[in-house]
């Protein structure tokens, strides 16, 4: 179990917090508001009041003894610069922070923050992608071009072979972890492997071959 603390509990702030929770892991939220604060008290491992300006009242949190601070902060763009600096000051090592513009992922970036979330942008390309391959039930960038992704096996592949759908050219760097139907995992399944409705398949490989081969796969 790993320790996160959340400065800022507005919609993004809240969710990352819950979500955090619900993984199992200790989150201590932090808000200027006493009534956000009372809402998220007894959903969160901590919660506490503080003006995140002030570099007294973070120190007083003890932020220095949690794995992740993200700064959440919606629109008072000042109140998370000046959050940051604070934090860098106080020797915090790992640092996320939300950013709403270019402009301020650049300011942010200059700052060495560990990572900078662009909620809104992340979400848009998230809906684009889903709206465009529909058979992808998730997926993760693993950098360099490269992703996981899960698959929703529909209907119409219903006792279709891996081989029929996949392309057999072993430099494609197209490569199947594993398959999933119910509760068994098949983990790099032979691609004489026959398909199922409402199976779910994990396939790692470059955006490029994964776009090629989703029209497969719908």
């Amino acid at each position: 179990m790993s320790q996160f603390a959340v400065i800022g509990l507005g919609r993004f702030g809240a969710a990352a917090a819950q979500e955090l929770m619900k993984m199992g892991h200790a989150v201590l939220g932090i808000d200027s508001s006493e009534k956000i604060i009372n809402k998220y008290a007894d959903v969160l491992s901590n919660a506490a009041i503080a003006d995140v300006s002030d570099r007294e009242a973070l120190e007083q949190l003890g932020l220095d003894n949690y794995d992740v601070v993200l700064v959440a902060i919606g629109g008072d763009f000042q109140a998370s610069l000046l959050c940051v600096v604070h934090l860098k000051s106080l020797g915090i090592k790992n640092i996320w922070v939300k950013a709403t513009s270019h402009a301020q992922h650049l300011i942010f970036s200059k700052l060495g923050v560990t990572r900078i979330v662009h909620p809104e942008e992340e979400m848009g390309i998230r809906i684009a992608q889903a709206l465009s391959y529909p058979m992808v039930n998730n997926y993760i960038s693993i950098g360099n071009g490269e992703f996981v992704v899960e698959i929703d096996i529909s209907e119409r592949l219903e006792g279709v072979s891996l081989r029929q759908v996949l392309p057999n050219d072993p430099n494609n760097g197209l490569h199947v972890l594993l398959l999933k139907r119910k509760t068994q995992v098949t983990v790099h399944p032979d691609l004489d492997f026959t398909l199922k409705t409402k199976d779910i398949l994990v396939l790692l490989g470059q955006l490029s071959t994964l776009r090629t081969i989703a029209p497969k796969l719908v």
